[in-house]
């Protein structure tokens, strides 16, 4: 399907429960570069790069969240490499 790059923002009961973690195992397992960060705000941020198919399969794991967690919303935009900047590889956790 070719590469592309987008960012996820999940909402839900979704810090504090592991789910960058989670995020960062499932995206490296699908061999995506990106991170993934917590929000202010309560939400989780995640920027993906790679194969299209395989950022459909990180956001399906996303919509679920480990156990602990509660999802109530993803929010996907597609976004230009430009946009996205610099991604590490492998697939890391932003402090």
């Amino acid at each position: 399907m070719g590469l592309a790059v987008r960012r996820y923002r999940v909402e839900g009961a979704v810090q504090g429960v592991g789910f960058r973690w989670f995020v960062r195992e499932q995206a490296r397992a699908l061999e995506l570069a990106g991170l993934v960060r917590n929000e202010p705000d309560g939400a989780v941020v995640v920027i993906a790069e790679g194969d299209a198919a395989a950022l459909d399969a990180l956001e399906a794991h996303l919509r679920v969240g480990p156990s602990a967690s509660r999802v109530t919303d993803v929010v996907r935009r597609e976004i230009t490499r430009l946009d996205a900047g610099w991604l590490p590889r492998p697939f890391a956790i932003e402090r």
